[in-house]
């Protein structure tokens, strides 16, 4: 396996693979994909996109990541700015790297690529504060949880609902640059399924 860079363009070639890729780690039924496919070709022409990918020896993708600067205007940069109060929107909304999605397939997860992903993809990231939101669970069991306190990322808000989606969710933030992860981050890697950001 090797992890790529994406480009725009790049993940616009492999739209297919991605929505796939993210329909397999959510399980989502299949008219909800073709809605994403939308919102990712609008999300790839945000400022400040950055996409990484796992592509195995033969080409094919085992996972991504992307995110971009979170701002005013971005639906979900405006949900979770309006659940905070005014310190907490300066702390973690004046200068924001979002990660949208960070998805592995299940076939390839248990590897690493997951926390490979995260890494590269917060090394390339622009902005003093990171945030992503992730379904509420149990922070032992879930690969996506121990992964994300791994690398540092606090509450910021827990059980919050999004408009349309009767789960809820936890909001998680660190500062920028990687470089301030905490020690523990350097345990072995796991992989992160599922949706951290809309």
């Amino acid at each position: 396996m090797r992890l790529v860079p994406w480009q725009p363009d790049d993940m616009l070639r492999r739209l297919d693979d991605v929505v796939s890729v993210y329909g397999e780690a959510m399980g989502y039924r299949a008219e909800l994909l073709q809605t994403r496919r939308g919102y990712i070709g609008a999300h790839v022409r945000r400022a400040g996109f950055r996409a990484v990918a796992t592509l195995t020896t033969d080409g094919h993708l085992a996972g991504f990541g992307y995110g971009y600067a979170s701002g005013p205007g971005q639906w979900w940069h405006d949900q979770v700015r309006a659940a905070l109060d005014e310190p907490a929107r300066r702390r973690w909304l004046s200068d924001c790297f979002e990660v949208v999605e960070l998805h592995v397939r299940p076939s390839a997860q248990g590897h690493g690529i997951g926390a490979r992903q995260l890494r590269a993809l917060l090394a390339m990231a622009d902005g003093s504060t990171v945030l992503l939101s992730t379904p509420e669970a149990d922070e032992q069991r879930s690969r996506a949880w121990r992964l994300y306190r791994r690398f540092g990322f606090s509450d910021v808000l827990r059980d919050f609902y999004f408009p349309g989606d009767e789960r809820a969710f936890a909001i998680l933030g660190r500062g920028l640059p990687l470089t301030e992860r905490p020690p523990a981050e350097e345990a072995p890697a796991e992989d992160a399924p599922g949706i951290v950001g809309i």
